[in-house]
């Protein structure tokens, strides 16, 4: 029974959120008789409309913005978002759905078919590093918290760590969950605290901790029932994830205790970021919040065209924020000062 409303809920999830859509493909190929097909990879193909495929992550690899997306689509830029260019050569057409970047020319990507990518020049060029193409069970998020240990999260209680940079990848027993049944929720958004702490934000509203970099685990219950797609801690060591219909929930404890944020907003959020000393949500129907009190209020506004945007970084003017959306590259807006 578990399974069946896992997939009811995918389905849905993947009619609001890019980064979903294709779970309908694994929750219908797991109803039908026989083997699903066994697919080979097909590299990315180079195009001009590639700055309009969705794009569903981005982060910094030391001043150039990295971002990925459908496809196996990865974008780079060097001038703050103004201008994006493909990069080189990518192994995969999947959808890539996370990056991560421990310096400016290391990093890794993850997405559909399980694919977890490598790069040493900035994002140029990738290597495969791993690939399921017999059971397309999606990787939503990867983080590496130095060249050597790195987590990879996804469908259904998928985990995966490394020790020595990506070149082998072991699958992690998760423990039961707090509520009983078997751990095999969705992990969404996996993402480190200063103290190098790792968190992962899933489905029922839970989040799970790690203290020794991913080796044990234990669930935090926020006492939300919904799913959780972002988070993040801060500088100052608050915990603040948000999800479904724009639901925010923050700790001050490493996620021991939680306390609900409202928020008016009912679109649910897809990215967060740290910008100086706020944070910053971006969401669905073009919504963004802001805070400047570490989460304990946001204040909100939305675009005209509710595009929904599904990624958000930053890059050397803190007041530019550069977006992405289901539509590819947003373009970006300069302050007055910078025209």
């Amino acid at each position: 029974m578990r399974k069946l409303n896992n997939r009811r809920y995918c389905h849905w999830a993947c009619h609001t959120l890019t980064i979903f859509f294709l779970l309908t493909r694994v929750a219908l190929a797991q109803t039908t008789a026989g083997p699903a097909p066994i697919l080979s990879a097909q590299p990315a193909a180079l195009s001009k409309a590639a700055v309009l495929a969705p794009i569903l992550g981005a982060t910094l690899a030391g001043k150039r913005i990295v971002a990925i997306g459908d496809y196996g689509t990865i974008l780079l830029s060097d001038d703050d978002g103004r201008h994006f260019r493909q990069a080189a050569s990518v192994p995969v057409s999947s959808a890539l759905t996370s990056v991560s970047f421990v310096d400016q020319n290391n990093g890794w990507a993850a997405g559909h078919w399980g694919v977890i990518l490598h790069t040493t020049d900035a994002g140029e060029h990738w290597q495969m590093q791993r690939i399921d193409t017999q059971v397309d069970r999606p990787l939503f998020s990867i983080h590496f918290l130095d060249s050597s240990d790195g987590i990879a999260v996804g469908l259904w209680g998928l985990m995966l760590t490394t020790h020595d940079g990506g070149k082998t990848w072991f699958s992690s027993d998760l423990p039961a969950p707090p509520d009983g049944g078997k751990a095999d929720c969705n992990l969404f958004r996996v993402f480190a605290s200063p103290k190098g702490n790792l968190f992962v934000a899933a489905e029922r509203g839970l989040v799970l901790r790690s203290e020794d970099r991913g080796q044990h685990w234990q669930y935090s219950a926020t006492g939300y029932k919904g799913s959780f797609w972002t988070g993040l801690v801060t500088r100052s060591d608050t915990l603040i994830v948000g999800g479904l219909r724009g639901t925010i929930y923050r700790s001050t404890d490493e996620g021991h205790n939680w306390q609900l944020v409202n928020n008016a907003i009912k679109s649910s959020l897809t990215d967060m970021l740290e910008v100086g000393g706020g944070v910053v949500a971006v969401g669905l129907d073009g919504v963004q919040l802001k805070s400047r009190d570490e989460g304990v209020t946001f204040t909100a506004t939305q675009r005209d065209d509710r595009l929904s945007l599904t990624a958000v970084v930053v890059g050397s003017n803190p007041s530019a924020l550069v977006l992405f959306s289901q539509k590819g590259v947003v373009p970006v807006t300069l302050p007055e000062t910078a025209r």
